[in-house]
């Protein structure tokens, strides 16, 4: 029999670009020595899908690996999806750790909102569990993450250790460099993205592609995540579930709103 206090830690792993892509692989390997690892990650891309749920139809999971430290199902449904089925139905013990990724492509400044793979992240800290989600910003489907795979392994045993705030979650994101010069602890850049389409025409009619360009509205911060990652270090962000901005709430308690 095995007693609680002998089981390694129990994490759960998940994306927005479907179990089969690379960077999830590599995400599993790279955090697989430090516990046992369920997988839970949708049957396809669902890149964009931030904080999304399916309610309007049932989800089905498949079953594609089970074996000893390691389990993997995929899911029809969303990253938070696959969080909260993972959770609520598929786990035999609450997880120690979400981790979630590794997306092709950068997560930094305004995409943590749009993102599936923190949307994922999100959810497990919203449930109570210390999360974090990991993106290299290379979109390639065979982008090299090795470098990656290190701080994902280094962040997340760090995590287990030390543990995080509840209602804090870490967003993670790794530059497609050679030479990493470390890791900066970072703010959210403040910026947008503009020019967000592409046009094109079929059948007589006109179609609408989303693309863009970013606007950065403090390129010297040096505290920014995109500061970080155009200067060669990977960023950490600590991120809130809580999105009340508090500074208003007195303001706003003088609006005269009878």
């Amino acid at each position: 029999m095995i007693h609680e206090k002998e089981k390694k830690p129990l994490i759960l792993v998940s994306n927005d670009d479907g179990f089969e892509a690379k960077g999830i692989n590599e995400l599993i390997k790279a955090v697989m020595p430090l516990g046992d690892i369920v997988v839970v990650a949708p049957d396809g891309p669902r890149s964009g899908m931030s904080s999304a749920i399916t309610s309007i139809e049932p989800l089905k999971i498949k079953l594609l690996e089970n074996r000893p430290g390691l389990t993997v199902y995929s899911c029809t449904g969303t990253p938070v999806d696959c969080i909260k089925l993972g959770i609520d139905q598929l786990l035999d013990r609450r997880p120690d750790l979400v981790v979630t990724g590794i997306n092709h492509g950068s997560n930094a400044s305004i995409c943590v909102l749009y993102s599936g793979t923190m949307g994922a992240a999100i959810e497990g800290c919203i449930i109570g569990i210390p999360s974090v989600g990991f993106s290299l910003t290379d979109h390639r489907q065979d982008a090299d993450f090795r470098n990656a795979a290190h701080y994902a392994n280094l962040i997340s045993k760090k995590i287990l250790e030390e543990g995080l705030p509840r209602g804090v979650c870490l967003n993670v994101n790794v530059p497609n460099a050679d030479n990493i010069k470390g890791v900066k602890i970072c703010c959210q850049t403040d910026g947008q993205w503009i020019k967000e389409f592409y046009t094109s025409e079929e059948n007589g009619e006109t179609q609408y592609w989303l693309t863009g360009e970013f606007d950065n509205f403090e390129p010297d911060n040096r505290d920014s995540d995109e500061w970080a990652l155009a200067n060669g270090y990977v960023s950490v962000v600590p991120t809130k579930v809580d999105m009340t901005a508090h500074e208003m709430i007195d303001k706003l308690k003088h609006w005269e709103l009878k």
